[in-house]
């Protein structure tokens, strides 16, 4: 697999008055920069003036990009000069700027059972634990969804237990199938296509992070809150099957925050 963002060292600064840092990304892109860490506190600020600018929409503003520490803002030079998108930007990060909305949390059923949890006894030997432990862990863990990368839906999750942080094998092995749940570089994932991966695979769900078909292709968004539920192999088929035929399996809570 190409290289994947792996979480950030967290000896790294962030700015303290949380004003954004404005870089230049080309002539059509700014990039907000608001620190140097996965820090929640850094993707609060991250997202909520992705949330202005939409709620503001600035003639010009043709995209936005989320990520751990910044939001890239594509825009229209010959719409928008970009001293007036800075100056925009600086006027909504000036003072307290909250997210539109309430962020979700996702329950989503998961697998570790022959054969989806296929990497579950070789991460159990790195971190000197039993399989049943490693999956406990793993479901015991509140995970927050930082940024989109990488593949279409493929969310990168924060807040995985720290006995989970292995790094990444040292060479990718053969594609596993969609909606393997993965751990690696300190990372969780949920794979959304079926790909190679130095990801050690601990489990599957039933539930589709991404699916074109559906008139909201993501459901999970920035923000938001995962969790996970172990099931057991039978569950998994018949929930499988609900999910193939239209049924959205993922339990949606409110978050914690």
């Amino acid at each position: 697999m190409p290289s994947q963002t792996e979480a950030p060292s967290q000896t790294e600064t962030r700015r303290h008055d949380g004003t954004p840092r404005l870089l230049d990304a080309g002539e059509a892109a700014l990039v907000a920069e608001f620190g140097t860490i996965v820090d929640p506190a850094i993707s609060d600020r991250v997202l909520a003036l992705e949330d202005a600018l939409a709620a503001d929409s600035l003639p010009g503003i043709l995209e936005t990009v989320p990520t751990y520490r910044s939001l890239m803002i594509h825009y229209d030079p010959l719409m928008l000069d970009r001293e007036t998108l800075a100056g925009h930007v600086r006027g909504l990060t000036g003072g307290a700027i909250r997210r539109a909305a309430a962020p979700a949390r996702w329950v989503l059923p998961c697998c570790y059972d022959a054969p989806h949890g296929e990497d579950l006894a070789a991460v159990a030997e790195l971190i000197g634990r039993t399989p049943a432990q490693v999956a406990a862990l793993h479901q015991g863990g509140t995970y927050r969804v930082y940024m989109y990368g990488f593949a279409p839906g493929f969310a990168y999750l924060g807040g995985l237990p720290e006995p989970l942080a292995v790094k990444r094998r040292p060479s990718p092995r053969p594609p596993h199938p969609t909606n393997a749940v993965m751990v690696g570089g300190g990372l969780a994932a949920v794979a959304t296509v079926p790909m190679p991966t130095g990801w050690y695979v601990l489990g599957a769900t039933p539930s589709k992070l991404y699916a074109p078909e559906r008139v909201e292709s993501f459901f999970v968004r920035p923000g938001d809150e995962i969790r996970f539920e172990a099931i057991d192999a039978a569950s998994y088929a018949g929930l499988a099957a609900r999910e193939a035929a239209g049924e959205r399996v993922a339990r949606r809570e409110e978050a914690s925050r």
